[in-house]
């Protein structure tokens, strides 16, 4: 049967060294970095075993942005910046819960890309106890820069590198991955007990302390060590 309508493209993420990763969905995590944790006003584990279960949320697979211009959303004054590790999954998990030490072999990729957030918005809904899906899911929430094959960097080397983000060249946030509370094969085995992960999903894997408010210029570097940059600039909302 003929399609009844012309759907969008899948979004597609650049791959150095040639190629695009087109995307199925985006997990995010919540509260990943125990400085940002307290910043938000949430409790933070007091050891690894008093983790409890990550926090995760999604954003739709076109709230990608693969380009230097990011619009600033509607529906608020107060749009948040959050950099993260990106990590881009290239094999289809199988059926059922997810071994910790099976976790990698499904990594096509690592990148860096920013979690947009409607900070007041997110506030508003949190204060009335309802679910603040607004305030993360909107359209180009989640630019991303170009991934690098995972076959560059092993675990051990990624968790040596830094996560930082500068806006207008100030330094607004910046910290080892070492200072994740749940490392990237413990999130993929948590996503599985929720989620059968498939090829072309994106996982943005938290933030570190110091977001803050972006404004209609705001140029934006945020950088995975020297591995992995993504740069874009905060343009004026679409009329």
């Amino acid at each position: 049967m003929d399609d009844l309508i012309r759907a969008p493209a899948t979004p597609r993420v650049h791959v150095r060294g040639g190629g695009r990763f087109p995307v199925h969905r985006i997990y995010c995590v919540g509260r990943n970095f125990a400085d940002h944790a307290r910043e938000m006003g949430a409790a933070v584990p007091a050891s690894r075993e008093a983790r409890g279960r990550p926090v995760f949320f999604t954003k739709p697979a076109d709230a990608v942005v693969v380009g230097h211009e990011v619009p600033y959303p509607s529906a608020t004054s107060d749009l948040h910046h959050e950099v993260e590790l990106v990590v881009a999954v290239g094999t289809d998990a199988p059926h059922g819960v997810l071994a910790v030490e099976d976790a990698s072999a499904l990594v096509f990729g690592y990148g860096v890309g920013l979690d947009l957030t409607r900070r007041d918005l997110q506030a508003e809904a949190k204060a009335k106890g309802l679910p603040w899906d607004i305030a993360k899911g909107f359209d180009a929430s989640a630019p991303v820069g170009e991934l690098v094959p995972a076959a560059a960097i092993d675990d051990a080397a990624l968790a040596t590198l830094e996560l930082s983000l500068t806006v207008n060249g100030g330094l607004r946030q910046r910290a080892p991955l070492s200072q994740l509370i749940w490392n990237v094969p413990e999130i993929l085995h948590e996503l599985s007990r929720l989620y059968r992960l498939r090829a072309g999903d994106l996982v943005f894997m938290g933030t570190p302390a110091g977001v803050a408010a972006l404004s209609p210029g705001d140029h934006c570097v945020a950088m995975l060590g020297e591995v992995a940059r993504m740069e874009c600039r905060i343009t004026p909302a679409h009329v």
